[in-house]
């Protein structure tokens, strides 16, 4: 079976169109769909159902594609560890977190790592769901939560812990909440999303202080960056981790004795790569830069 044009398969199977996998393999989408065709012609089956709104694989594509991923896996995992053969740490590097996380911690610190380790490819998704390390669709991940998936190794990074925040011209309007049942009388900002929470305690400030009824949030945000912005434009209070809040910004730590449950977070990355030098110089540099800012 001609590998290139089984590489294609894999991409429009993945895509589910002709043009998105071509967007993706830097072809045309009538080259594509002539490989495609091609294929089929050679398998004498058809492996996809053609309608106006895409692409649906046939039973014997459904077939394929599971033999073409575990094809591309074992290609990925063979790049890189020749790559990991070398005397520094080279090649493409992954990393997946959570948006909040990712962009207003880890972010910064990258500059840093790649002036060290500067033959590494490095790229970052950031995303509140969860991607497959199984499959590569990331080398490492930062989790909130602890993995689910079999045969990931993990390691607790930090223990974050999380206060009641808010801004100056907030404060001014509507005064300084000096116990818990002041938060009654406040407005709230909180996560909210048909997906499950970063951590199971995260909107414990609902809660805080037990209240004889759960408070209503006057806005629900689903993701943790977006929470962090809505109270600095004044809106509101929320639950923040500490990281998430430079010092030289508008937020003060309001109850600053109340806290939230503190979550772990978790540097997890597939039992495969544990002997990948990307990954261990990353972890070392990552638990080094945690011990400097005293998270």
């Amino acid at each position: 079976m001609d590998w290139d044009k089984l590489r294609i398969f894999h991409s429009v199977a993945t895509a589910g169109s002709f043009t998105h996998a071509g967007e993706t393999l830097n072809l045309s989408q009538s080259a594509v769909s002539r490989q495609i065709s091609a294929l089929e012609d050679s398998l004498n089956i058809k492996l996809f159902h053609r309608h106006a709104r895409g692409l649906i694989l046939t039973e014997q594509g459904e077939l394929l594609a599971r033999s073409a991923r575990e094809v591309a896996h074992t290609l990925a995992m063979a790049q890189a560890q020749l790559s990991e053969t070398r005397d520094k740490p080279s090649g493409p590097l992954k990393v997946t977190t959570t948006v909040g996380f990712g962009s207003t911690w880890l972010t910064p610190l990258i500059k840093e790592f790649i002036e060290l380790y500067p033959e590494v490819e490095f790229s970052l998704i950031l995303t509140d769901g969860e991607l497959d390390l199984g499959m590569r669709q990331a080398d490492i991940a930062i989790r909130m939560t602890p993995p689910r998936q079999p045969d990931l190794i993990q390691r607790q990074l930090v223990s974050v812990v999380t206060h009641l925040y808010g801004s100056t011209d907030y404060l001014e309007a509507h005064g300084v909440p000096e116990t818990s049942a002041d938060l009654d009388h406040h407005n709230l900002i909180v996560y909210g999303s048909d997906l499950p929470p970063p951590t199971p305690s995260v909107n414990w400030l609902l809660d805080a202080g037990k209240p004889e009824r759960r408070r209503k949030p006057i806005l629900r945000v689903n993701n943790l960056y977006g929470i962090y912005r809505a109270v600095r434009s004044g809106l509101g209070l929320a639950s923040l981790p500490d990281y998430i809040v430079p010092p030289d910004v508008n937020l003060v730590k309001v109850l600053p004795d109340l806290s939230g449950p503190s979550n772990p977070a978790y540097f997890v990355y597939p039992e495969e790569l544990r002997h990948s030098k990307k990954i261990n110089v990353f972890r070392d540099f990552l638990l080094k830069k945690v011990a400097e800012s005293e998270m």
